[in-house]
């Protein structure tokens, strides 16, 4: 039996769909992930059986394959802790598989079970509404991928609380969506006397949206004096010869 589970890859401001797989086969016990996991996707191995454990599991003495499809693409980031510990669960039999297939889970695990946020919530619940899916996210996120969209959304605080939910002998509360909090004002080219070039420069760029190149010295500027001092002293020594007199 093959346990999928759906989430997604970002792509910049794009998530594309990832398909989570998961068998357990007879063989020497061994965790495998494949379908091109970074270094983040692949220590979700020691978090997620980490997670496991603290929920009193023991992973199954068998070869236990996780395949991230579409193998090509590249997968990168902890959000796939949640994903890939459910489609292990459900292969385990320990909670449905084919309820599953109605969410789209993201969310990183703490050794301790908690779902704990990831980067990307708001991508992953633009893409869960666009697929009819529901969401589940970590609970802190819960807000923010409610306000991005209308569907089901189901913020778990931790692994043992989202499967009594999805067994419903639990029931998460539903998150209220976020508010966007409008932006502290910032500092004002009217404050700054004199630069006019300056001035101007930033301007068009910012009126242009054209690119603009800040070049400082990362010296205090009564450092900087002190060197054009030395400097102009020393070039002044080399230019004048010893004995010689000014014209009057």
């Amino acid at each position: 039996m093959v346990a999928l589970v759906q989430t997604v890859a970002y792509l910049g401001l794009e998530a594309r769909p990832i398909e989570v797989q998961c068998q357990l086969s007879p063989g020497l016990p061994r965790f495998a992930i494949v379908g091109l996991p970074d270094k983040a996707v692949g220590e979700s191995r020691e978090r997620v059986q980490a997670a496991l454990s603290a929920m009193g599991l023991a992973l199954p003495p068998k070869r236990i394959t996780i395949n991230l499809s579409p193998a090509d693409l590249p997968k990168e980031g902890s959000h796939y802790d949640l994903p890939i510990a459910l489609a292990l669960l459900a292969a385990m039999g320990v909670t449905d598989a084919e309820q599953l297939g109605d969410w789209l889970a993201v969310g990183e695990l703490a050794l301790d079970g908690r779902v704990v946020p990831s980067p990307g919530v708001l991508l992953a619940a633009l893409h869960a509404s666009g697929q009819e899916k529901g969401l589940i996210c970590p609970a802190a996120q819960g807000a923010e991928a409610r306000w991005a969209s209308g569907i089901p959304v189901c913020a778990a605080p931790n692994l043992i609380a989202l499967l009594n939910h999805l067994k419903g002998t639990q029931r998460l509360p539903v998150p209220e969506p976020g508010e966007v909090a409008e932006a502290a004002p910032g500092p004002d080219l009217k404050q700054v006397k004199g630069q006019q070039v300056a001035r101007r420069a930033l301007e068009i760029a910012a009126a242009g949206g054209h690119n603009l190149a800040k070049i400082r010295t990362t010296r205090p500027l009564f450092e900087v004096a002190e060197f054009e001092a030395e400097l102009l002293a020393a070039i002044k020594k080399r230019y004048t010869r010893p004995g010689r007199k000014r014209r009057s």
